[in-house]
């Protein structure tokens, strides 16, 4: 370091002005947002309009703790940021437009943990200590809650998911061991048990353990059979459920995309040979378990331009069981809400892959309560108990005398049905998951998996990426020839409904998957070069001079809700013609979207109504969530980025059910992502 900078880096941390300074170099550099510094401002301004004293630390770690925020972080860990500051903070990012002459690991170089947590004792502005937090009569912006500092609404959020869940689980669930046993016995026979030999049946034994609990998490890999589960999980409450009339159950997810897979999922499953015998059987049970699923926010009924949902604790939900599915994808304020909304005695079920991705929005609720699943850490008495009554061994090495509450109602599904047929797909996500070598995970692409391929030429100008895009079988070429078969102008509107069907489920068979949003890697980038590709190779029709970004063919998502027609965050749509009188040749163009209350039929929405779209050839990975396609491609940019870690990669992996491809020139780059780990700060231990 310069003696400049020597000489500056006190100054910022002694003079609010200066330090203020030190914060818009930071966002002029792309290093923090100015919502981060103007956060800052307010409580500098806050201070001054009180005549009270803050100091400069103060100011600085409310900025950093707003940018964490930003990044998914529930708070600001004091100790682990002084010890590896860029490490924590994601810097310098991706694409900065410079290096400011203060870096925050210089400035933060010369400050202790002590002095720090004695700046942000100021009454006015910082609470420092939980009861005062929950008590005083001044809602400070800041919470100290031990070494991690929070913004107040998240701290409060994260009380609230704690005190909620701790009351669920405090609260026993009066169960009739016989009844219970025999109705495990006939929703699982033994001979239906294909699980790796001298293990237990999972599956049996995760219904076991949520009857008995008011709040309950089933986890497990693609494939492991949650959905087939809790569908036998929802038949056996029913069975078991005593007062007059059927348990009211809602079934939910947080994107359309999401509740649309899981409806179409439960649909087959309530039917399925496997969970009834008789024809009569099959009909009270369709009756019996709901198969409409919906999003979380319309469960929890939006309220026009407010966060707030229109049921709470004063109005909660008619309900007495809630399943939510990809549950990794629920941030800490949708839970929060989802709680606040429940009644006491209503059941809560998540469901979901712990190793995915965590959330968007701050947080990382299912994997952080998941922490200790692969250990269990089922009590003795819990063991003894889930044996008795399912007939399934518990395995010694799962027991552990210190084992938690939260532990009792997690169950993790451990064999994975979906990969049968694609072994290899199955084996690279355990590979990546479990951090194997580098060595280890080129010797699946070696050749005996067939449903994997490694391209490690850059996808700029190359050839071998143009094949894969245009590819009639495997790639954007199938769904692009369904698109060409429109229609004749005196078609049924079934027949046009039925043509957007099709194309929409060949569209689900390809999806090219990326990293980062920017750059030569980013999904902006990929869109544009995906469009000029298929355009040379006249898979697309697109006028050269025709500025309008809508043309044939093109896949949007929705990337806000919309809740005037119908459309979530999340949901896919594509451009197609639709017989128009008024037009100029009968045809004008609309987005063929599924409907999320019933996928079985399609909306036809003007482009113009939609305001909050982006084009989908390529998406990032966090946007993927939720969805799942029969032939995956994963982009990895040509260097390592702080956002490229292994649960990015599994996630990316095992969006794919038949085929999977991976884009990455450097080896090495793969290697540092499955060696990094998801770090995401938040204190909610149970």
């Amino acid at each position: 370091m310069s003696d400049a900078v020597l000489h500056q880096t006190p100054l910022a941390l002694t003079n609010n002005r200066e330090l203020l300074n030190v914060l818009h170099s930071w966002v002029n550099a792309d290093w923090i947002r100015w919502l981060d510094v103007e956060f800052a401002e307010f409580l500098y301004q806050e201070a001054q309009t009180a005549a009270q004293d803050v100091s400069p630390l103060l100011l600085l770690a409310a900025a950093l703790c707003s940018h964490q925020n930003g990044h998914g972080h529930l708070c600001l860990d004091l100790q682990l940021c002084l010890k590896s500051p860029d490490r924590v903070l994601l810097l310098p990012p991706e694409h900065s437009s410079h290096t400011p002459a203060i870096t925050p690991a210089a400035l933060l170089r010369q400050i202790s943990a002590e002095q720090w947590i004695s700046a942000l004792r100021q009454d006015l502005l910082c609470a420092t200590d939980a009861e005062t937090a929950a008590t005083h009569a001044i809602h400070t912006p800041l919470v100290l809650d031990h070494s991690r500092l929070y913004l107040r609404r998240f701290w409060q959020y994260e009380q609230q998911i704690k005190q909620s869940l701790q009351q669920k689980l405090q609260t026993a669930v009066a169960v009739d061991e016989q009844r219970l046993a025999r109705e495990l016995d006939t929703l699982f026979p033994a001979s239906a048990h294909s699980n790796t030999a001298g293990s237990p049946d999972w599956q049996k034994t995760a219904c076991a353990l949520s009857a008995r609990s008011g709040f309950s998490i089933i986890t497990g890999g693609p494939g492991t059979g949650k959905t087939t589960t809790v569908v036998k999980l929802l038949s056996l409450l029913q069975s078991l459920h005593s007062s007059p009339g059927e348990l009211r159950i809602k079934l939910a997810a947080p994107t359309g995309k999401a509740a649309a897979r899981l409806s179409a999922s439960i649909a087959a499953q309530v039917t399925s040979p496997n969970l009834v015998s008789t024809q009569q059987a099959q009909q009270a049970n369709s009756n019996r378990i709901p198969n409409e699923v919906t999003t979380l926010h319309r469960l929890l009924g939006p309220q026009r331009h407010s966060r707030f949902f229109k049921h709470n604790a004063a109005n909660p939900l008619p309900v007495d069981v809630v399943v939510i599915d990809e549950a990794s994808m629920v941030d800490v304020e949708m839970m929060a809400q989802l709680l606040d909304a429940l009644p006491a005695q209503a059941r809560l079920i998540l469901l979901g892959d712990k190793d995915q991705l965590a959330s968007v929005e701050a947080g990382a609720v299912l994997g952080s309560l998941c922490a200790r699943a692969n250990e269990a850490h089922y009590l003795p008495a819990t063991a003894a108990w889930a044996q008795r009554v399912s007939g399934e061994p518990m395995p010694a090495h799962l027991v552990d005398e210190r084992g938690r509450p939260l532990d009792q109602a997690i169950t993790m599904l451990c064999y994975s049905h979906r990969f049968g047929a694609v072994p290899g797909i199955g084996a690279l996500a355990q590979a990546v998951n479990r951090g194997a070598e580098l060595s280890d995970i080129e010797a699946l692409f070696a050749g005996q998996h067939t449903e994997l391929m490694w391209l490690k030429t850059p996808a700029q100008n190359s050839g071998a990426f143009d094949k894969l895009i245009c590819d009639e079988t495997k790639g954007f070429g199938f769904y692009l020839q369904r698109v060409a078969r429109c229609p004749s102008l005196n078609a049924t509107p079934t027949d046009w409904d039925s043509w957007a069907d099709e194309v929409l489920t060949a569209h689900s068979s390809f999806q090219i998957l990326a990293a980062l949003r920017q750059g030569e890697s980013g999904v902006e980038e990929l869109n544009n070069r995906i469009k000029h590709i298929l355009v040379r190779q006249q898979l697309l029709n697109v006028d050269k001079d025709d500025t309008d970004d809508w043309y044939i063919g093109r896949p949007v998502m929705i990337t806000r809700n919309n809740y005037t027609l119908g459309l979530m965050n999340g949901d896919i749509g594509i451009t197609l013609p639709y017989p128009n009188p008024a037009a100029p040749q009968g045809l004008s163009l609309r987005v063929a979207f599924r409907d999320s209350a019933n996928p079985r039929q399609i909306r036809w929405i003007l482009p113009t109504r939609l305001q909050h779209i982006e084009t989908i050839f390529a998406m990032t990975v966090h946007k993927s969530q939720g969805s799942e396609f029969t032939h995956t491609a994963l982009l990895l940019p040509a260097h390592n980025s702080a956002v490229l870690t292994r649960e990015l990669v599994y996630t990316g992996i095992t969006r794919a059910s038949r085929q999977f491809t991976l884009m990455c020139a450097d080896a090495s780059v793969l290697e540092h992502a499955v060696k990094t780990r998801v770090f995401r700060a938040g204190g909610l231990e149970l």
